[in-house]
């Protein structure tokens, strides 16, 4: 299994409380979803990019971290060149690299068993009105930032194991394993919650 995503530090960011980074990534997400002008997008995302440097992650495992949504976030802008034009894609690609580093500097500042403390207390008034289960979707959110990065480390395993056998890389040699591995691995997570008495109620 992989150590945790979030990295020790004193910075501003770490210090930050957990509800205040959602709520400067929720206000940051609607500024950049209203702003069109690449003059304000463009800084946004240098000062993004600033912001998740300074929490002391390197350089390069900054980039690992967020490459994979990073390439989708370019595939997207470049549908939008084509769909549309060239300042509509860049306007795409600031726009939602800002967001995606932002979220990566929170997610680096910030350990998993916080967010899921503060998703709970806010999902309390919720819960009250039968509404939803603040335990049962907090423990939710903790597993997806928990485990989405293993899983795409085991899709770069599966895939250095093919090369190194002289096997081509394709979407079905390597999704099959991949979903084998990811369900079995799920059973035992789902083993593991049942035996520390998570859901009980």
């Amino acid at each position: 299994m992989l150590n945790g995503l979030d990295i020790d530090g004193a910075t501003p960011l770490h210090r930050m409380p957990v509800r205040g980074k959602l709520a400067l990534l929720f206000i940051a997400a609607i500024a950049l979803f209203a702003i069109g002008d690449l003059r304000v997008l463009a800084p946004a995302l240098a000062l993004a990019a600033a912001l998740y440097l300074s929490t002391g992650i390197g350089p390069a495992e900054a980039f690992r971290r967020v490459r994979f949504v990073l390439f989708t976030v370019l595939l997207v802008a470049a549908a939008n060149w084509f769909l549309h034009s060239p300042h509509e894609a860049f306007v795409t690609f600031c726009r939602l690299s800002a967001l995606v580093i932002l979220a990566a500097a929170i997610t680096a500042t910030t350990g998993i068993s916080a967010f899921m403390d503060e998703i709970t207390r806010l999902l309390l008034p919720l819960e009250r009105f039968g509404l939803v289960r603040a335990a049962d979707v907090s423990l939710a959110v903790g597993l997806v930032i928990r485990f989405v990065p293993e899983i795409l480390a085991r899709y770069h395993d599966i895939a250095e194991a093919h090369r190194a056998r002289g096997l081509p890389v394709r979407p079905l040699t390597t999704l099959v394993p991949l979903i084998i591995l990811t369900l079995k691995n799920a059973d035992t997570i789902a083993m593991a919650i049942d035996a520390r008495g998570f859901r009980r109620h």
